[in-house]
């Protein structure tokens, strides 16, 4: 964002006469009574109380000055008289700008229009703000610059700022869940020798010391089941992991999931427990099951679930016995455009799953959770098959308003069907497989023995944008990649 040169010519010259006062425009250690939302809520008449925050506005009037002074947890006015802060103070604050940080201390009172407010005695400059506040604290309208410059965003977007608030708050309830169910918390590696754990095309990077290619994780899986291997029966990771794929309105390279584990469980625990924690979790932080959703509302009180392998043949009459060939001509059949002839079948389900839209709501205006279970076997190397049809595993996936929001499953322990689907994946990638070695780390870990289990991942990112109503994920990351600015 680029001001006018005159604007920034105006504040260096109040920096400057700041220094000629003998003061330092960028002050130290101040000691606050507390946030402004909390000294609002604990006004007394003529009780002193100090604290700080960013001018949001000024209004002179004459030898007097009313201001208002932001937090991040709510405003609070100020009233300036030059006799208060004598000929110093006062010719201090004459070089102060909306946006400069200041501590003040004084007295609380209210105005004939009943509004709370410091008179203030004495303040402190903090932090001089060289450059303008975005239109006058109004907002940024331009979203490009409102994702590469967050911190104006924050400044200015009050609805902005709650949205991480919120987010904040989403996180520390499944936290807080997990652990009043004996979950422990664990953090396992990010750089991986070997990509695992789920498809994705990882970012590759050298550690020099030891010589060696390592990847950045596309997801914890495969070291959070060595944990259950090594007699943790419950644990869980809050995790960030790395995909270098595309940049979409539902797609971040860096993005944030919680995957758990929960040994001697299966699939339909893994659902319940998926269930518990987003009801729970909205219930604790928005007060309500019913969440605004677009122009519809969210119905979280009614979890819906449906069959993929029932939706596939009902919808072009493809089986998960039928051969690739097949699946191609039935899907042309019906209109689906599939391009060249050496597809894979998981690409072909990937091309097919944005035209299934199980998660829509046969209530006009609600939109009910999905859980869309009876996956291809094929499609879910790390689960186990059904024992009552083997073609499919048992698997789920969680969908709302068309969007994947988490995935589940029985987990997979018999090391020899494990090696034996991880040769199988690594044939119907090819050349496409991120890495060509199975890991082997992982089978050894599986032959000493793993309890069977249920496992988890929900992706953080995407929940928040459902619990926030939010279209884009990078209205919910802080800091989402953009691409380098141009010169």
């Amino acid at each position: 964002m680029n001001e006018p040169n005159d604007l920034l010519k105006e504040r260096f010259k109040k920096f400057q006469a700041i220094e000629a006062l003998g003061v330092y425009p960028f002050g130290g250690r101040f000691l606050k009574d507390g946030m402004i939302a909390a000294i609002v809520s604990a006004f007394e008449e003529n009780k002193k109380t100090r604290t700080a925050g960013r001018l949001a506005s000024i209004r002179l009037m004459g030898k007097t000055i009313f201001c208002d002074l932001r937090d991040e947890t709510g405003r609070i006015q100020l009233y300036i008289k030059r006799e208060n802060l004598g000929e110093d103070g006062w010719k201090l604050f004459e070089q102060t700008d909306i946006g400069d940080i200041v501590g003040i201390e004084g007295e609380l009172f209210k105005t004939k229009t009943g509004e709370i407010t410091i008179r203030v005695q004495s303040f402190a400059m903090l932090a001089k703000s060289l450059r303008p506040m975005p239109e006058k604290w109004h907002g940024l309208k331009d979203t490009e610059v409102r994702y590469r410059q967050r911190y104006l965003d924050l400044i200015s977007n009050e609805e902005a700022k709650g949205i991480f608030i919120k987010r904040s708050q989403i996180i520390r309830s499944i936290r807080r869940i997990l652990d009043e169910l004996d979950y422990l918390e664990v953090e396992t590696p990010m750089m991986h020798s070997i990509p695992g754990g789920a498809a994705g095309k990882p970012f590759k990077t050298h550690h020099e010391a030891l010589g060696m290619d390592l990847f950045l994780r596309v997801a914890p899986e495969l070291y959070l089941k060595k944990l259950l291997v090594g007699g943790f029966d419950k644990v869980y990771e809050i995790n960030k992991s790395f995909r270098n794929e595309g940049i979409s309105t539902r797609h971040n390279p860096e993005f944030t999931m919680i995957e758990v584990y929960t040994a001697y469980h299966d699939v339909n625990d893994v659902m319940d427990l998926t269930e518990r924690l987003i009801k729970e979790t909205a219930q604790q932080v928005l007060g309500t099951l019913q969440v605004p959703y677009g122009e519809k509302t969210l119905d979280l009180s009614h979890w819906e679930r449906v069959s993929f392998a029932g939706l596939m043949k009902e919808s072009f009459d493809i089986g998960p016995e039928d051969d690739t060939e097949v699946w191609i001509e039935k899907l042309k059949h019906k209109g689906v455009k599939v391009e060249g002839k050496n597809l894979s079948r998981t690409q072909i389900i990937n091309l097919v799953a944005d035209l299934l839209d199980p998660a829509s709501s046969k209530e006009a205006g609600v939109i009910r959770p999905v859980f869309v279970t009876d996956y291809f076997a094929e499609l879910s190397p790390l689960a186990r098959r059904n024992p009552n049809n083997p073609s499919l595993s048992e698997r789920f996936e969680l969908y709302i308003g068309g969007m994947e929001l988490a995935n589940g499953y029985s987990e997979q322990n018999n090391p020899i069907e494990q090696k034996l689907r991880f040769e199988e994946e690594l044939k119907d990638k090819g050349k496409e497989a991120s890495s060509n070695t199975i890991d082997e780390d992982f089978i050894l870990a599986l032959e000493h023995g793993m309890p069977p289990a249920g496992g988890l991942g929900i992706g953080i990112d995407r929940l928040v944008m459902v619990l926030t109503n939010q279209p884009s994920i990078r209205e919910v990351i802080l800091f989402p990649q953009m691409k380098a600015q141009k010169e």
